[in-house]
């Protein structure tokens, strides 16, 4: 099977959780819900949003539809261009001339995820992209993550996850990968206490170079 690398977006290969986390707060004054940094890596941080307004405001007739808004606030506030996680460029790339492949797997809308690929330049390291909302169950399940092993020919044993939210780590524990958990937004235990196995500040950690021998050993 091939070698390969599955990256969520949000929090992992950007800093895009302060422009979430303010459009929420914009989004839900009305309704009377504060949304601080607390709230939201507590409750909204890695989840689907339709699941998230089902949650705090189950009376709101169009949950999809506040979603769709929510998403396209966080388009026109999405810098352009938008830095990327340090070293993730050149992680990449060295993963790719290895002959790993890369896939990005994310919970984000699928206008929103070629945005943030776009923004960061890593659009041409994706050879797959996949979005949990189009798969039958979106993380914390490990559907998306499954299709993504799928698309790429890889399977368990071959694949590293990047990861940095609950959901997103647990998601990826349940396909049975490895799984790095990047700490953009929350630390070392409590990316471990998801499931993690090992935990990077950023891609320029030299814990990688670890990780991706023990991938090729995988593959070898």
């Amino acid at each position: 099977m091939a070698a390969a690398l599955l990256f969520d977006l949000d929090g992992t290969l950007l800093e895009s959780d302060p422009i979430h986390r303010l459009v929420f707060e914009e989004l839900m004054r009305p309704f009377g819900i504060a949304v601080d940094m607390e709230h939201y890596l507590d409750r909204i941080h890695g989840r689907l949003n339709t699941d998230y307004f089902a949650e705090a405001i189950p009376d709101h007739p169009d949950h999809h539809g506040l979603s769709e808004r929510k998403e396209a606030l966080f388009r026109e506030r999405l810098p352009n261009p938008c830095p990327a996680i340090p070293g993730a460029a050149e992680f990449m790339e060295a993963a790719r001339a290895g002959g790993i492949r890369i896939g990005i797997v994310t919970n984000a809308m699928r206008e929103n995820a070629e945005a943030m690929l776009s923004a960061t330049g890593l659009a041409r390291f994706a050879e797959t992209l996949v979005i949990g909302g189009e798969c039958a169950r979106a993380k914390p399940h490990p559907d998306p993550f499954l299709a993504g092993m799928r698309n790429l020919g890889s399977g368990p044993d071959t694949t590293l996850i990047f990861e940095d939210s609950p959901s997103g780590v647990e998601a990826a524990r349940a396909s049975r990968a490895r799984v790095t958990g990047v700490r953009s937004s929350l630390d070392d235990a409590s990316l471990r206490s998801h499931g993690a196995d090992i935990t990077i500040a950023d891609f320029e950690d030299p814990a990688l170079g670890a990780e991706l021998t023990h991938l090729k050993g995988a593959t070898a």
